[in-house]
């Protein structure tokens, strides 16, 4: 198997793992609160870490080797996974128990997310980036959406240990993955042609990577995590359904996403990233509006549709941000990024579990679109106003020999 079909494949068990485990204890987290807030304060305390590390993190992913970094997280986290149901079978509190190995879990984390991207910068040429990044970000997100259906029906069929065990062999799948990419070269920075578009290729020059990038990547984080916190309180508190009926509602989600990848690699043929980005994000924000108006059928019909815009969007976002860096710096980009989208989630989950606590899910579905929709918007203006600053200023015509000055004045009718 070759390097890029690897890290896709170990990118795709990690995901799963990660979330899966994730998924199992905001299932149990429901079954035991009945609101939306003890969920949220789980995804914040996964949270949380991520954002105040993340920067430092990504400093340690540009000074040292990348691909032993990523086998260390897949170890670490293999060992967290296997902890959490030694706790429960001695008669550990599930509410700590599930706290705590989540947090150490987002620990590491807030240092693999940097790595990863770092470890993908060096080893695929910059002309095949694209691409790669359509199937790379497919995998991820196919694999945080398809943990919800593995979770929700282990949980509701075997119980949430035998997940745990699970997550425990996704993680070293994945290290297996990486151990067999072997040392490599670094891949070249620059070529004559993007493989994806057919299009020429410039030198890029290293710059500082512009805000509005990292904006339009960072609320993927966002609208990932309130979503997942949201559809659980929706299904079981909300809609009284069980955890397959949630489970299947995410696989849905995840056929979405295999079909964003497909399609991404024809619609970025005839449109820009940042475009597809924007458009994707917007009408994304529509219809998650509209998937807490109609039920399970509404949610069955439009999470997909969702997954799919959604899908689009995130790939364009992070070419984006990928095409901005450079193999020496892409760490700390990175790092940056998913630092701010998970510091915005903890505000964004705060106020949406108050709001749907209070009220129901309708609104909160509402709100997360609302914050949504203001990234985008802010994203845009951010470009608008970085084009004005780049155009260069009118000349003035040259003075014609001999010093003497012409000065054209409009004519007027006396």
């Amino acid at each position: 198997m070759t390097t890029p079909r690897l890290l896709v494949v170990a990118a795709f068990a990690t995901a799963l793992g990660n979330n899966a485990q994730l998924i199992a204890g905001a299932l149990l987290m429901i079954r035991q609160q009945h609101t939306m807030m003890a969920v949220g304060w789980l995804f914040i305390a996964v949270a949380l870490p991520q954002a105040l590390l993340s920067p430092f993190f990504g400093r340690v992913a540009d000074r040292f080797d990348r691909r032993r970094l990523w086998i260390a997280c897949d170890a670490g986290s293999a060992a967290l996974a296997l902890a959490l149901p030694a706790w429960l079978a001695l008669g550990g509190s599930t509410t700590t128990g599930v706290y705590v190995a989540n947090f150490a879990l987002a620990l590491v984390a807030a240092l693999f997310f940097p790595v990863s991207a770092a470890l993908i910068k060096e080893r695929i040429p910059e002309s095949d980036l694209r691409r790669f990044n359509a199937g790379y970000e497919m995998a991820t997100q196919a694999g945080m959406l398809l943990s919800a259906t593995v979770g929700g029906l282990a949980v509701q069929i075997l119980g949430a240990q035998p997940l745990f065990v699970f997550n425990a062999a996704t993680f070293a799948a994945s290290a297996v993955c990486v151990a067999a990419i072997g040392v490599g070269c670094v891949a070249p920075t620059s070529t004559q042609v993007d493989t994806l578009t057919d299009a020429p290729r410039t030198p890029r020059p290293t710059a500082r990577t512009p805000l509005r990038v990292i904006v339009l990547y960072a609320q993927g984080s966002v609208v990932v995590t309130v979503f997942n916190a949201l559809l659980p309180t929706f299904v079981l508190a909300e809609l009284h359904r069980g955890a397959g009926t949630f489970g299947a509602v995410d696989a849905l989600g995840s056929f979405g996403f295999l079909f964003a990848a497909a399609a991404y690699r024809t619609v970025a043929r005839r449109h820009p990233d940042l475009r597809i980005a924007l458009v994707g994000f917007l009408i994304c924000n529509v219809l998650m509006v509209l998937q807490g108006l109609f039920g399970v059928l509404g949610l069955m019909l439009l999470v997909p549709v969702g997954a799919f815009v959604f899908g689009q969007a995130r790939i364009a976002s992070r070419n984006l941000l990928m095409a901005a860096v450079d193999t020496d710096t892409v760490g700390r980009a990175f790092g940056l990024a998913n630092a701010g989208g998970l510091a915005a989630t903890v505000l964004a989950m705060l106020l949406v579990a108050t709001l749907t606590d209070h009220t129901d899910a309708r609104f909160g579905f509402a709100a997360t679109a609302a914050l949504g929709a203001v990234s985008t918007v802010s994203a845009a203006a951010l470009r608008r106003r970085g084009q004005r600053q780049r155009q260069p200023e009118p000349q003035l015509p040259a003075a014609p020999a001999g010093g003497s000055r012409s000065v054209s004045r409009p004519l007027s009718a006396h």
